[in-house]
């Protein structure tokens, strides 16, 4: 890929919005009130926006390797701050995808160097559901239900966050847990049932 490509792509995206609204930019530039906070993966075959059919504006994004939120994760915790504090998103989106990179190979005993504490919290979810995971022989089955448990557990992740908790109570603010199938490019609603899940541990997490 030639990057001169890239600006000559830009050129050419500007022109087509600015013939369907010449206010297009001007709009855009008045600042953002997006309805969703999704939180993927950094793959280059996964793009936010144009799998979910959006616009720029419609959603906030964070990306990272294997759709991670780590608590310790200072990006995360300040995306997911901005986004719900301050921009009122009612809908927080963790979306993996099957084929993941990140998920791959954190199933494999290798040392992969600075990767090794990012793709410690991918095996910690391994080690949380080892007997559902060993019990498939299938190796491709195991990743892809590897991928929808590390969704899972990122989605709760969200939920312990104080700021989430907190707009639970005063607006009732919604997280959903997806998949995006590479092979025929469906997203794929997890349909995580929360209420079970958190019945068992707010006692843990609640900060109110």
């Amino acid at each position: 890929m030639q990057i001169q490509k890239i600006f000559e792509s830009n050129k050419a995206w500007v022109k087509d919005k600015l013939n369907l609204d010449p206010d297009y930019f001007k709009n855009l530039s008045k600042g953002q009130n997006p309805e969703v906070l999704y939180i993927g993966c950094s793959d280059s075959r996964v793009s936010a926006e144009e799998l979910m059919g959006l616009d720029p504006g419609d959603a906030f994004i964070h990306r990272n390797i294997a759709n991670m939120v780590p608590n310790t994760d200072l990006s995360s915790m300040s995306v997911i701050d901005y986004a719900v504090v301050y921009l009122k998103v009612n809908h927080i989106v963790v979306c993996g995808h099957y084929y993941c990179g990140g998920v791959k190979a954190a199933m494999q005993s290798q040392d992969l160097g600075i990767l090794n504490p990012w793709l410690r919290n991918i095996r910690d979810v391994y080690r949380i559901h080892r007997i559902e995971l060993n019990a498939i022989d299938n190796e491709e089955e195991k990743y892809k239900r590897l991928v929808e448990l590390n969704v899972q557990e990122q989605c709760i992740n969200v939920i312990k966050t104080a700021e989430v908790q907190y707009a639970y109570r005063d607006r009732n603010i919604k997280v959903h847990g997806w998949v995006f199938d590479i092979h025929s490019g469906r997203l794929i609603d997890l349909k995580i049932d929360f209420e079970k899940i958190l019945s068992e541990i707010t006692e843990i997490y609640r900060l109110y």
